[in-house]
């Protein structure tokens, strides 16, 4: 195992630079999640970790070794890719020790290491399958098998679940947190999904535009966002922003026909504000601000859509038995505490 440690890493394709300067610092055996919108440079950075892409500025060291200009084979990183790239002639126990086959390695050795790859991954009984005989998340698991037999000191994941259904995506989440449990090395995993960030990471770091936004533990980020663009992306549903005025020490909300008073300092009065409100804080109830204009009814949940005299909309988390329906109108309430206040022009958190 190994830590991994950008310094003020830079990505030029010609006179396009598509990641700025970034500074990261990523622990020995933790489980670094990479988010963020597409286009915003968390695959290419990855790829640059892996040396599949040149570093154009800055350093990357993974334990005690500069590798920004090694070669891929000499980093000690194995990746996992979108695709399973497994070759389709092989067996299951063919395709994990490939690569070591080609690299020499006793037959002994490798029947040794898939043995113990297919035992962490549960793929025992597949061994003697080929690829067309396998489920997508059985051939995910083998592509993960062939990354673990190398032993790498990192593991690189690039999206490895987006091809899956909704259904498998759950049970390879759970997969990959046990694998990394029980062999406790360090992995950087890329995904659009912060769903998928939320449920398995340490760490998460935020991406956009090539810059990152902010770096902390899941919930860490979910409760305390740096910024409008942290607080929209981290959260499912997303948190709603709506417009507000200072106004005699609190914070007036037209669309809710609401005043909050959340413990921040406040610009000064008649000021704009952005009020972020997560759907889950929010309670229906008496009123007449609101419209209902859809209601999605999820079992345990539910989430309800709605419009605003002002033509804002926003959508309010339900439980419960009782629930809105479409065509009600409904008041709000939300305790000050869970308001969060955003600076419309730099987007930047008010604390």
């Amino acid at each position: 195992m190994a830590g991994v440690e950008l310094s003020n890493v830079i990505k030029r394709y010609g006179d396009v630079q598509v990641i700025h300067g970034i500074d990261l610092g990523i622990e020995e055996g933790e489980f670094c999640v990479f988010v963020g919108p597409s286009g915003c440079g968390k695959s290419t950075l990855l790829r640059m970790i892996a040396g599949l892409e040149e570093t154009t500025g800055g350093q990357i060291t993974i334990g005690d070794r500069d590798v920004t200009r090694e070669d891929p084979s000499q980093r000690g990183v194995a990746m996992v890719f979108q695709t399973y790239a497994l070759y389709p002639h092989m067996t299951v126990a063919e395709n994990m020790g490939f690569g070591l086959k080609m690299n020499g390695h006793p037959k002994a050795e490798i029947t040794e290491k898939v043995a113990e790859a297919s035992r962490i991954l549960k793929l025992d009984t597949y061994l003697k399958r080929k690829p067309a005989a396998l489920s997508g998340g059985q051939r995910q698991r083998v592509a993960i098998g062939r990354a673990i037999v190398r032993g790498p000191e990192v593991f690189l994941f690039d999206e490895p679940l987006s091809n899956l259904d909704a259904e498998l995506r759950v049970e390879m989440r759970v997969e990959i947190a046990r694998l990394h449990k029980e062999i406790g090395a360090t992995m950087i995993y890329v995904t659009h999904d912060q769903v998928e960030a939320m449920t398995m990471a340490d760490k998460i770091v935020v991406l956009r535009d090539g810059r990152i936004e902010q770096v902390g533990a899941p919930l860490d980020l979910y409760r305390d966002p740096d910024n409008r663009f942290v607080a929209g992306f981290i959260g499912s549903p997303s948190m709603n922003f709506l417009t507000g005025v200072v106004r005699g020490g609190a914070v007036e909300v037209p669309a809710l026909g609401l005043t909050v008073a959340p413990a921040v300092t406040l610009p000064s009065e008649g000021s704009d504000v952005i009020v972020g409100l997560r759907p889950e804080h929010l309670v229906v109830g008496a009123g007449d601000a609101l419209t209902v204009d859809l209601t999605e009814a999820l079992g345990g949940v539910s989430y309800a859509y709605l419009s605003s005299a002002t033509g804002e909309k926003l959508i309010v988390e339900e439980r419960g038995d009782l629930r809105s329906s479409e065509g009600d109108r409904v008041g709000l309430t939300i305790e000050d505490r869970r308001v969060m206040l955003f600076d419309p022009r730099t987007e930047a958190r008010l604390r």
